[in-house]
């Protein structure tokens, strides 16, 4: 029975962690950091930060006396804040494709 050359004089792990994986998360780093701005977006995340959900909070202002007439005011900070957080979240992925060179041309 002949043995096996291993590719690239590596084993299964190492070409695991030093080829494949890096290859893989080139393109699979832009969709998933979709998915995780979709997810903030959808669920309300800030509430896992340890806040009340932001968007009821501007909604029971809204309904207090003590904040009657600035109930847009509220509206609008809570539409700024989930920008910032999304407008954030879509930079770094643009800094990870820029860093990890995910452009997909043809360089024939």
């Amino acid at each position: 029975m002949k043995r096996m050359r291993k590719p690239f004089g590596l084993g299964y792990w190492k070409r695991t962690i030093f080829i494949i994986l890096p290859q893989a998360l080139k393109i699979s780093i832009p969709s998933i950091v979709n998915t995780f701005i979709a997810l903030f977006k959808d669920t309300s995340l800030v509430s896992i930060i340890g806040l009340l959900d932001l968007l009821n909070m501007a909604q029971t202002a809204a309904r207090s006396l003590e904040w009657n007439g600035y109930d847009i005011e509220g509206y609008l900070f809570a539409g700024f804040i989930f920008w910032m957080f999304c407008y954030g979240m879509s930079r770094y992925s643009q800094n990870l494709e820029r860093k990890l060179d995910t452009s997909r041309r043809n360089d024939a």
